[in-house]
């Protein structure tokens, strides 16, 4: 069923009614994270657990993906790991995060680009390449990782960095592109 036809079959006092229930809940919820935990947070984010989210999806044990975070294809990822709010991971082409990884807010890791198709009119496929993060690994708020990249154990990302190559054991990176800074 459409919005119009639902409008239609609901009259406005019903409509008004929902929504102030609605809100009335939101407030309540929005003042006990509040109180509970010292933080506002949007009401998809108080609504759902970010732990059986994870759980749904297969992730490992302890670890959280937000609700406002999309996700697609086949993605994988281990135990504690903190994937933050708007991210983006695209497993279109296979992404693996590992274990204690803290993805931060805003990060987009992902194993696909539409560039050649793009810029053929559509003629050339798709580029898919399986894309890696290791364990004990920090990405930092806004970051871009290509598709393909691979960055082993315990690798630091620097705040808005684009990561286009991959990266060994005990890296820091940032930059556009990002370069290595310094080892662990």
């Amino acid at each position: 069923m459409d919005k119009k036809k639902i409008i239609e079959v609901i009259n406005d006092d019903e409509i008004a009614k929902f929504f102030s229930l609605f809100q009335k809940l939101k407030d309540v919820l929005d003042r006990q994270i509040i109180t509970d935990f010292n933080r506002s947070l949007p009401f998809a984010d108080i609504l759902f657990d970010r732990w059986e989210r994870a759980k749904k999806l297969g992730f490992g044990n302890g670890t959280s993906v937000y609700d406002s975070s999309l996700i697609f294809g086949n993605v994988k990822v281990g135990e504690n790991t903190w994937i933050g709010p708007n991210t983006i991971l695209d497993g279109s082409g296979e992404l693996e995060i590992g274990n204690n990884c803290s993805i931060s807010a805003g990060v987009q890791i992902y194993s696909h680009d539409s560039v050649q198709w793009a810029v053929s009119g559509g003629i050339k496929p798709y580029d898919y390449s399986k894309t890696k993060i290791g364990n004990n690994c920090y990405i930092a708020p806004n970051t871009i990782i290509a598709k393909g990249v691979e960055l082993e154990n315990e690798c630091i990302v620097g705040a808005n960095s684009f990561v286009n190559q991959s990266f060994k054991k005990g890296c820091k990176i940032a930059g556009i592109p990002a370069k290595l800074i310094g080892t662990k």
